[in-house]
């Protein structure tokens, strides 16, 4: 078996070479030329898998070790009789733990208090509820909106009048988007965000956009951004990467390189997840353990005098396990680069970025008589252990 995989794939040939030819590519150079001999293609966000891909090659099964689709033409696939998986739900908690780093240093920077705010959650699929799920827990009010959810429970039903429509969602302080980006079928996510919704916000939204840059229109958000300096926006995705609009990350208070995901535990249950799906499909009888060590767990200790408040106490767990703006920083010298070798740039802040661990790998010790803050870490994903 030949499998060209995208090299950004950890541990990728260790897995499968066990049955396979792997051959080791960077993901924006797999041409058609290049897998025409292969069977199976691992591939990332960055390769486009479509007819002019695979019309003239023997691929029998593609994989991506990602969540979004947007890059696969399914349609294309099933028509040919080409298998497909994808590592759905992977780096769901990586996700959610971006958005709440980025929250945090909002706080922080702004001086609020969560229990204050509303938070407007577009997409309520494996990270949306993830974060829902994660704010939840600092007693945050929500509003949900995902039709494609409030439909399949059952117009009128109990449970999806959960999910509100997305006017309702106007009034939040805090928008969050984790929806697919799609161009067609009954909800369209393409520029769902454009001058019209935008211009109905609250002045002061914050705005976190960590799901495709498409989903925003990037031109109305720049104009709206230019009236309204009192918005905040948080970017990790946007259109034309890697040549990304440099006017918009000056304006953005937090921009990344599109590595909301990129936690070394979701990269490597991704591999698990395509293993498992190559495996299933051509019926192999083959196991993976990933030999490799992940670094050490943090662990942190509030004093047993602290007379932090629970919101600052967790926003000290959170930014030692992942703090966004050494990210950000890193994004923010795009516009010093030469205009030739920016997007180079953007994809090796991806390639490159720091290895950053889950809230789980993250000890936090406490004073026994914190037990409403143990809880809510506990919640949140944290490991606690208490000292008298």
């Amino acid at each position: 078996m030949k499998i060209i995989a995208d090299q950004q794939i950890p541990h990728v040939a260790q897995a499968f070479s066990a049955f396979a030819e792997v051959t080791l590519c960077n993901g924006r150079e797999i041409t058609a030329e290049k897998i025409q001999h292969a069977d199976v293609l691992l591939l990332r966000s960055v390769t486009v898998v479509d007819a002019n891909l695979l019309e003239h090659s023997q691929v029998k099964f593609v994989a991506s070790a990602t969540s979004g689709l947007n890059h696969i033409d399914l349609d294309y696939l099933q028509g040919n009789d080409i298998g497909f998986a994808h590592a759905k739900g992977s780096n769901a908690r990586s996700v959610a733990e971006y958005v709440l780093s980025s929250l945090f240093v909002l706080a922080d920077q702004n001086d609020f208090k969560f229990k204050d705010k509303t938070v407007g959650v577009i997409g309520c699929g494996d990270v949306g509820s993830r974060v829902i799920e994660l704010l939840e827990t600092m007693g945050v009010k929500m509003i949900k909106n995902d039709p494609p959810l409030k439909y399949a429970s059952g117009n009128g039903s109990g449970s999806s009048e959960k999910y509100r429509d997305l006017q309702e969602l106007l009034s939040a302080d805090i928008i969050t988007l984790h929806v697919p980006l799609t161009s067609d079928g009954s909800y369209p996510t393409h520029n769902l965000l454009d001058m019209e919704f935008l211009s109905q916000l609250n002045d002061d939204v914050i705005l976190i956009n960590t799901a495709r840059g498409g989903v925003i229109n990037e031109v109305a958000l720049k104009n709206h951004l230019a009236c309204h300096e009192n918005m905040k926006v948080v970017l990790d995705v946007w259109e034309d990467e890697p040549n990304i609009d440099l006017d918009l990350l000056t304006q953005s208070d937090i921009g990344t390189p599109h590595i909301a995901g990129y936690s070394a535990d979701g990269k490597i249950h991704a591999t698990e997840m395509i293993f498992g799906s190559v495996c299933e499909y051509f019926k192999l009888d083959h196991k993976w353990n990933p030999d490799f060590e992940l670094p050490v767990t943090n662990s942190l200790e509030l004093p047993l005098g602290s007379e932090l408040d629970d919101q600052d106490a967790i926003q000290m767990a959170i930014l030692a396990s992942y703090d966004v703006r050494g990210d950000s920083a890193s994004l923010r010298q795009l516009p010093g680069i030469s205009i030739e070798q920016r997007g180079q740039y953007f994809d090796e802040l991806r390639k490159n970025c720091p290895v950053r661990r889950e809230f789980p790998a993250t000890v936090f010790h406490l004073p026994e008589g914190r037990k409403t803050l143990a809880g809510k870490l506990k919640q949140l994903g944290f490991n606690v252990k208490t000292f008298s």
